[in-house]
């Protein structure tokens, strides 16, 4: 509980106390119990219009001096704790834009994200988890609480103005980053800030893809669509199947061999079969012995099972089969070390 807080709550406790002790002292000196509320909120809130009874005796005189004291102090108490709870958070606030300024006026190299929505709000924790320094830009007040809430520097204002571009401390920055989802904002903005900064690495979003040309003639280095990557990655789970599926079809490997082997690279599959001196071992063994040019990238069980990834101590037995990705004059060694006269391998050139 604040101070400020705490101040109110006693402040209406005791003034609240005040009031119920005066009136039940009036109507034990004889009052009406109306007469006695009229006379306590007359006398509490110095208004004074005159007592509905006359204070004739000397204890009542001083009971009701005791009641103005008492009224008055404990409400001027209350409302100095709410007096205080809005000067506190008008200091913070200052105190903490304060803060926030220092500390954008030390950054260097830090990336600006302008737009702190949905795409904006994942960017920036994945740059914060790559331990990257940022610095957040948005219009709303309640998405820049909820930046600084979520640990990271935020500036107020929109970003196709200079002056809240400079207090982001553009000059200083690596990478300047717009994501809005209106592509005429960060138009503006990649305008803005390619002029303050001729240097600095722009990457904007654009929905519509004939943006694209405006944002890299304003300056932007690179341009994101969100509804393309999307639909390309649709089009991928389509149309490429899983990683088991690849390993588990002739063809898939087959397909794969022709790409990697313009790189050097062969995919190929080699079998186990009773006379193989691989039988009995485990993928650890075949790695300690074997050459470094290669990688079990799965291993095919006699029983049909797939396993991507073998661990170093998954063992080896008859029928299985290994595939292996691994320089093209490797494999043949390779083979030549594991198979006996009647093995089959498949997409190793020899």
């Amino acid at each position: 509980m604040t101070p400020s807080l705490r101040r109110i709550i006693t402040g209406a406790i005791f003034f609240g106390l005040t009031c119920i002790t005066a009136v039940c002292g009036y109507m034990l000196a004889g009052w009406h119990f109306l007469d006695a509320i009229y006379m306590v909120v007359i006398t509490v809130f110095g208004v004074g219009y005159g007592e509905t009874q006359p204070l004739e005796s000397t204890p009542l005189k001083v009971f009701t001096m005791g009641v103005i004291i008492a009224g008055c102090s404990s409400g001027i108490y209350f409302v100095g704790g709410f007096v205080q709870m809005l000067a506190e958070g008008e200091i913070n606030r200052v105190l903490g834009t304060r803060r926030m300024s220092r500390g954008i006026e030390q950054l260097q190299g830090h990336v600006l994200i302008c737009g702190y929505g949905r795409v904006g709000q994942m960017l920036a924790s994945d740059l914060a988890a790559a331990k990257q320094t940022l610095v957040i830009i948005d219009t709303d007040v309640r998405r820049i609480e909820e930046a600084q809430a979520a640990g990271h520097l935020a500036v107020l204002g929109s970003a196709s103005e200079e002056l809240t571009l400079i207090s982001a401390g553009i000059a200083r920055a690596r990478t300047l980053t717009t994501v809005l989802p209106d592509d005429t904002a960060n138009v503006f903005i990649t305008l803005t800030a390619r002029e303050l900064n001729p240097t600095i690495e722009i990457i904007a979003r654009a929905e519509n893809p004939s943006t694209e040309k405006k944002l890299r003639r304003s300056g932007a280095n690179k341009v994101v669509l969100p509804a393309l990557i999307g639909a390309t990655k649709i089009a991928h789970l389509i149309t490429t199947p899983s990683a088991e599926e690849l390993l588990t079809t002739g063809a898939g490997i087959e397909a794969l061999s022709e790409d990697l082997h313009q790189l050097g690279l062969d995919f190929s599959e080699q079998a186990l079969d009773a006379g193989s001196p691989l039988v009995g071992q485990t993928i650890g063994d075949m790695e300690v012995t074997g050459t470094r040019g290669f990688v079990i990238v799965a291993l095919k069980k006699a029983d049909g099972s797939v396993i991507v990834h073998p661990g170093s101590d998954a063992a080896l037995g008859i029928g299985d089969k290994l595939v292996i990705l691994g320089h093209a004059e490797s494999l043949p060694q390779l083979a030549k070390k594991a198979r006996r006269a009647t093995m089959s391998f498949r997409g190793a050139t020899s």
